[in-house]
């Protein structure tokens, strides 16, 4: 399952992890956001020990949100390193996304 990142643990999480990380920013009234979360969550299960893949609610996380200038919904951001590495802005086939990881994972 995805993991829920808030303004709490991102730090922890995301910036200081030694996997790649795939990050959905999305909100509940979201249409698009609803035809990601199911691949997000997918995508967690499949990569379960080689990336880490988490979800940031943007109503409940404005600082998050505001620090990575997401603007639309749904930003999918692959961080590595602590720094983004790619960026996906809208509802995308998860073959795209999972193209995405596999690059930082190699």
């Amino acid at each position: 399952m995805a993991l829920e990142i808030n303004d709490q643990n991102f730090e922890e999480l995301v910036m200081k992890s030694d996997k790649p990380v795939l990050v959905d920013f999305w909100a509940e009234w979201c249409g698009p956001c609803r035809m990601v979360g199911p691949i997000v969550e997918e995508l967690a299960k499949e990569y379960d020990g080689k990336a880490v893949i988490g979800k940031v609610n943007v109503d409940h996380n404005p600082n998050i949100s505001m620090n990575f200038g997401i603007r639309n919904i749904p930003t999918l951001l692959i961080f590595k390193n602590g720094q983004v590495v790619d960026k996906q802005v809208g509802a995308v086939p998860k073959s795209i996304l999972a193209n995405k990881l596999n690059a930082q994972i190699a």
